[in-house]
């Protein structure tokens, strides 16, 4: 349901969450950085596209925890993304280009472009807007419509393509997020 309405996911309001983006097939990478985060308290992830194959996901699959993801630019196969949520009980969440969730009381929006990504946080509609695409980390508050502040959050890119290795933890309670760099 990409354009559908929010999935409101039962968690409760101490969720952490690990958040990365463009894997682009590196399964070892995105595994290390789901098991790094899981260490750290997170109890779901948020995946901010150009995954691209769904064997990707099968090593951070043993971690246990939920995966919310998009595609983003680098498609892939989404007919395999879609079948291996399918058989994955709940454990994978694919929301197609992009999601609209609930996790620990948070709205948050996901999608792959950070020119989006940005425009979402302005609307002031969420809490959270993840963005991924630019293998840049960053993390900022953007003024919003409704006279408030949105959390965006890139987390770079897990694979280290052409940039450092990064992954980004989010405290949801508190609205802390740090990015990590991986161990090379």
């Amino acid at each position: 349901m990409p354009h559908g309405p929010t999935l409101l996911i039962g968690y409760n309001a101490r969720v952490k969450i690990c958040i990365v983006s463009d894997s682009h097939d590196r399964a070892d990478a995105l595994a290390q950085a789901v098991c790094e985060a899981k260490e750290q308290g997170a109890a779901a992830v948020i995946h901010c596209g150009d995954l691209i194959g769904a064997h990707t996901l099968r090593p951070a699959m043993s971690a246990g925890l939920p995966l919310h993801l998009i595609h983003g630019n680098n498609l892939g196969d989404p007919v395999a993304l879609h079948n291996l949520s399918s058989e994955s009980g709940g454990l994978i969440r694919y929301h197609g280009p992009d999601a609209r969730i609930e996790l620990g009381g948070r709205r948050i929006f996901v999608v792959h472009y950070p020119d989006y990504g940005y425009a979402m946080a302005c609307t002031g509609d969420w809490d959270l807007v993840c963005c991924g695409h630019s293998h840049l980390a960053g993390i900022e508050r953007v003024a919003n419509v409704k006279r408030g502040e949105t959390w965006l959050v890139n987390p770079g890119t897990v694979a280290g393509l052409a940039a450092p290795a990064t992954w980004a933890l989010g405290d949801l309670e508190a609205m802390r997020f740090e990015v990590f760099s991986m161990a090379a």
